[in-house]
């Protein structure tokens, strides 16, 4: 009894701790098929970060509006996007993007980076 009492509240601790994995980023909805820039994230970023990001926009210091923009910057974008609700660093401003969107973003980065 003394070990399953161990074993759960070991459990409950670790559920508690503060992680963010790519599992608690995403929708849990598994993305099949391989992600590519031109036909995934292009559509994502082109909705959601070139109002900004890009060289007539507020944040023309990071310009988003080509792939090899988009994938030098991917550890920033994830990290950007994946912040929790409420952080002044969470973007897009304003806003948030969809679970599954987020599930899109990070997938393309594990696979690949791929552009078509």
């Amino acid at each position: 009894m003394k070990k399953l009492m161990y074993i759960v509240s070991s459990a409950v601790f670790l559920m508690a701790c503060e992680s963010r994995t790519y599992e608690e980023i995403s929708d849990k909805t598994p993305v099949a098929e391989l992600v590519t820039y031109n036909k995934d994230v292009k559509p994502i970023i082109d909705a959601n970060c070139i109002s900004c990001h890009s060289s007539t926009g507020s944040a023309s210091f990071l310009s988003l509006t080509n792939y090899n923009q988009v994938k030098n910057n991917i550890d920033n974008i994830i990290n950007r996007i994946s912040r929790p609700t409420g952080d002044p660093l969470k973007m897009p401003q304003g806003g948030s993007l969809s679970p599954s969107q987020i599930t899109i973003i990070t997938k393309w980065k594990a696979d690949g980076l791929s552009e078509n």
